[in-house]
């Protein structure tokens, strides 16, 4: 389950999505996350998954790495779902003691499973498609005015990126210690809840020692190439909008437009 977690990670391509301004997909993601929770009623929703479908087509990802992406979110959603199923009133189709299954349920536990698939989905994709040196130069320039008022946005920006790229790495790090310790007869897939907690600790301390050894690591080499912060410091590559960028700033504002009135001229599901 953990190798299959797949946020954080950047797929290298040449299309539409990877060429964009990182502060373009950035921004877009914002209005993208706006507009999935926007929707009340399945055409609103239903556009939200057009836009997404032909997001992943620009893109060019694997659809393997999509699926990858939302498969350890399953467990969340069924509990969602199964909480919406049995407590939402209405037209009662079944019931067995205190649990009743209502038509209502059943349409709300569907309409919030898809906009949590629609989210995750959606907001794979910018790391999918962003380096982690373009995803920090975004957050820099989006939060540039904030120097004003003496806040350090380069080493927040920094910090942040730092925190996002390491997530594949310390999930990976995390199977093999799991792994390593199941080999010496560790046993963490039966007993009760407290024997599991503690079964968890021969893996969470490694995992914090090596953790503590990276980021020193980490530190040394940053040093060693003389960063001491965004004071001062130049860029390569400098980004620039295009035509292509605004096109798509207008089709984010279109969507939220458009299902906002949805909203007001259907009915709603929940």
């Amino acid at each position: 389950m953990l190798t299959d977690v797949t946020f954080g990670q950047y797929y290298p391509g040449r299309s539409l999505l990877h060429r964009l301004d990182p502060r373009t997909k950035l921004l877009m993601t914002l209005l993208y996350v706006v507009a999935v929770f926007v929707p009340r009623n399945w055409f609103g929703l239903g556009a939200v998954v057009a836009f997404l479908a032909l997001t992943l087509l620009l893109s060019r990802l694997p659809f393997r790495l999509t699926l990858r992406s939302l498969k350890p979110i399953w467990p969340i959603i069924v509990i969602t779902s199964l909480i919406n199923i049995f407590y939402v009133d209405g037209t009662v189709l079944w019931s067995w003691g205190f649990l009743h299954i209502t038509a209502q349920g059943l349409a709300t536990a569907a309409f919030i499973s898809v906009r949590i698939l629609c989210l995750v989905a959606g907001s794979a994709l910018l790391t999918y498609t962003t380096t982690p040196t373009m995803l920090t130069d975004a957050i820099e320039r989006l939060l540039s005015p904030l120097k004003k008022l003496r806040l350090p946005v380069h080493e927040l920006a920094m910090m942040m990126t730092i925190a996002l790229r390491f997530i594949p790495t310390l999930i990976e790090e995390t199977d093999i210690i799991m792994s390593a310790q199941k080999a010496r007869g560790a046993d963490m897939e039966s007993g009760g809840l407290l024997q599991r907690i503690r079964a968890l600790l021969p893996v969470l301390i490694p995992l914090f020692v090596s953790s503590f050894r990276r980021a020193y690591d980490l530190a040394t080499a940053m040093e060693c190439r003389c960063y001491h912060g965004g004071e001062g410091r130049t860029r390569m590559k400098q980004p620039h909008l295009h035509a292509r960028d605004l096109l798509c700033f207008l089709t984010g504002a279109a969507l939220i437009a458009g299902t906002i009135c949805l909203n007001v001229f259907l009915p709603a599901v929940i």
